[in-house]
């Protein structure tokens, strides 16, 4: 009997958590209320931070509270072209600019948003990391829905009522800057989880990968496993539809 492999302890031991003691905090969209579902509400950005181990900066947005004599302070996701002292709007009457969260129903065909909404009132999920955004591609008022691009090339239909944030996401271009040396990597990876250097199975004993051993690195066996394998026999390929290199053209509707 092996040890466990490696995919194995990353579901249950505690050194593969995320790192988050030094985090700012959890970057959202407002919570809908009914300034937003209705008119707009303004805030102003107060802060533009960095957030350990994320690629993009992000806007401490400070806004009055509709309920209390107090101010909430939101942490959202920053786009390019934000400032300290900038005037953001939330809502569905708030004006198609850089920075602002509106409905995707309120935008144009070929709007490019970021910070989307899969569900309304999630306060969004998708094109968030620094340097991506997706696309309104078309609006279907019979089904309420509408059409996105995302930064993957693929296509997704969303609800029209979801939020997103208008613009592309600030800090593009962080991946053109090779890491050029170890520590570099060390770095990057000790602030986000424990998950480099990265070992190969072919490069391990027996013991601990099923693709181990042998007097060459070679798997000796086919890479692609079944879905329903035991935990300890479940790397490489799994459940893989296809294998191989993609040939031809990806086209895009």
């Amino acid at each position: 009997m092996g040890k466990y492999v490696q995919a194995q302890r990353r579901g249950k031991s505690p050194i593969f958590k995320s790192h988050v003691r030094t985090r700012k905090g959890a970057v959202k969209l407002r919570a809908l209320d009914y300034a937003e579902k209705h008119g707009y509400i303004r805030g102003v950005i107060k802060e533009i931070l960095h957030d350990p181990g994320r690629g993009a900066p992000i806007a401490k947005i400070q806004f009055r509270n509709a309920y209390r004599y107090q101010r909430d302070n939101e942490l959202m996701i920053c786009t390019e072209g934000m400032y300290e002292g900038q005037f953001i709007y939330c809502g569905k009457k708030a004006t198609l600019s850089v920075g602002n969260v509106l409905p995707i129903s309120s935008m144009p065909e070929g709007t490019i948003i970021c910070n989307v909404e899969t569900r309304q009132g999630d306060r969004g999920t998708m094109a968030r990391t620094s340097g991506t955004y997706a696309i309104v591609v078309t609006h279907d008022e019979d089904k309420g829905t509408t059409r996105l691009r995302l930064p993957s090339g693929g296509k997704k239909t969303v609800p029209s009522d979801v939020r997103a944030q208008v613009g592309i996401v600030a800090g593009g271009g962080r991946t053109d800057k090779p890491l050029l040396k170890a520590g570099a990597a060390y770095h990057k990876y000790a602030v986000k989880r424990n998950s480099w250097p990265k070992i190969r199975g072919v490069a391990k004993n027996p013991v601990e990968h099923p693709f181990g051993g042998g007097n060459h690195q070679h798997i000796g066996k086919p890479s692609t496993v079944g879905r329903e394998r035991p935990a300890g026999r479940k790397v490489g390929l799994i459940a893989a539809r296809r294998t191989g290199r993609l040939r031809g053209k990806k086209v895009v509707e």
